[in-house]
């Protein structure tokens, strides 16, 4: 009789109006990758609105002090994508592209006063393993309100978004690392949802920004790539931060302490721009 080796997909709460949000809002706008990922956050857990105004990628990014750059350069968009430049929000402009977009500070900071601080936005700066991962998923994966988990990671250590299908499950069932190369190479933010265990290792689903990452971007990663990606040793630095109900807030500090996780704000190289002390407007 054959051995049985069953997969398990595990999903974080609110990932399937996170999905739904994400399918309706892609490709990000240039430049506002964790604009983009904060909104989602926002929307799965029902915060689609704040003072009169949608709760989308351009009111995150003006709250959280986002800079955009004047000019696209080659080799900032995945291949296949022309960008998008039709923001709805007039926000500041920079030369250096390579230090547009928000920071991790800024997208905390925003996430918080558009929830009206329903949510609470927890950064941990590492360290990043394979252990640290599997436990805050599981942490988060237990609560009962919806949980966001925002990753700033750095592309190069990922898998490119199309594996095969033997690719995929000779890793899930022996660990087999082979897979193929990353898709671009920059500094970035995606939404990690869900989790597919195999008996010998781990998948991680990410919500990207672009449909051309994957299958309309959505993608499956190692979770040793993941971990790679979050530490990000060979550029600014990343991380992950948990998007969830403030009231869930003290359970996910205590429980990611006992994993060793540091809570605190990482400079990913991004400028900072003070966000406006109003409300966002058009």
């Amino acid at each position: 009789m054959p051995q049985e080796n069953p997969l398990q997909i595990e999903l974080l709460p609110g990932s399937r109006e996170l999905l739904g949000l994400h399918a309706r809002e892609l490709p990000q706008r240039d430049d506002l990758c964790g604009a983009f990922c904060g909104a989602l956050a926002l929307g799965s857990a029902g915060i689609t609105a704040h003072g009169g105004e949608p709760v989308d990628q351009d009111a995150v990014a003006l709250a959280a002090g986002s800079v955009i750059s004047g000019v696209r350069e080659a080799g900032t968009l995945p291949h296949g994508e022309p960008g998008r430049r039709d923001y709805r929000i007039e926000l500041p402009l920079i030369d250096d592209s390579d230090a547009s977009g928000t920071t991790a500070a800024g997208l905390l900071d925003a996430i918080e006063r558009l929830s009206d601080e329903a949510l609470a936005a927890i950064p941990y700066a590492g360290p990043w393993n394979g252990g640290t991962l599997a436990g805050l998923f599981e942490l988060v994966a237990a609560l009962a309100h919806p949980v966001t988990l925002i990753a700033n990671l750095a592309t190069r250590h990922l898998w490119g978004g199309r594996p095969s299908v033997n690719q995929m499950l000779g890793y899930l069932h022996d660990g087999e690392a082979q897979g193929p190369p990353p898709d671009w190479d920059v500094g970035h933010f995606a939404c990690v949802f869900a989790r597919v265990r195999g008996p010998g290792a781990s998948l991680y689903c990410l919500a990207d920004t672009y449909p051309t990452l994957g299958n309309a971007g959505v993608h499956l990663q190692p979770q040793e790539r993941l971990a790679s990606a979050l530490e990000r040793r060979d550029m600014p630095a990343g991380g992950m931060i948990v998007v969830t109900a403030a009231e869930d807030a003290a359970s996910v500090r205590a429980g990611a302490a006992v994993l060793g996780l540091r809570e605190g704000i990482w400079d990913n190289g991004t400028v900072v721009v003070e966000p406006p002390s109003g409300e966002p407007s058009r």
